[in-house]
């Protein structure tokens, strides 16, 4: 890992539980994998967080995310999207739950509906918590 990933993070996604937390991306890369995460929402609250991964603050919000993460993995599934290969995606999240693109962007989801959205700088494992306990 060179000096510029240790700064904003590798490119590549960390699949692996991390030892803040156990921060564990699943992916979302499908229209038929939003669909699912809409309708799973309905049992357990689902993070997504978009990523340009030609962004180095959206680099940095995810390295923060992974550093910081502290959520129990049974109060909500995070999802990761590379909006750059997968824009198709990232554009039906703003027809279907009625967001704003962003990018680095955070939308929790319950019940199918967005409930918390953030982007940026305002990202933080905190602000999905306070999200999560409303």
């Amino acid at each position: 890992m060179g000096l510029f990933d240790n700064l904003f993070g590798s490119k590549e996604k960390n699949t692996e539980a991390n030892d803040a937390g156990g921060l564990q991306w699943k992916d979302l890369n499908s229209l038929d994998g939003l669909d699912a995460i809409l309708k799973r929402s309905a049992e357990m609250p689902c993070a997504i967080f978009k990523h340009s991964t030609r962004c180095s603050i959206s680099s940095m919000a995810k390295s923060r995310l992974e550093r910081n993460w502290s959520i129990e993995q049974d109060a909500v599934e995070i999802y990761y999207l590379d909006l750059i290969a997968y824009r198709n995606v990232s554009n039906e999240i703003a027809d279907k739950l009625g967001v704003v693109h962003q990018s680095p962007q955070i939308i929790l989801i319950k019940d199918g509906q967005a409930v918390y959205d953030t982007s940026h700088n305002g990202i933080s494992v905190e602000g999905l918590q306070q999200a999560l306990s409303q």
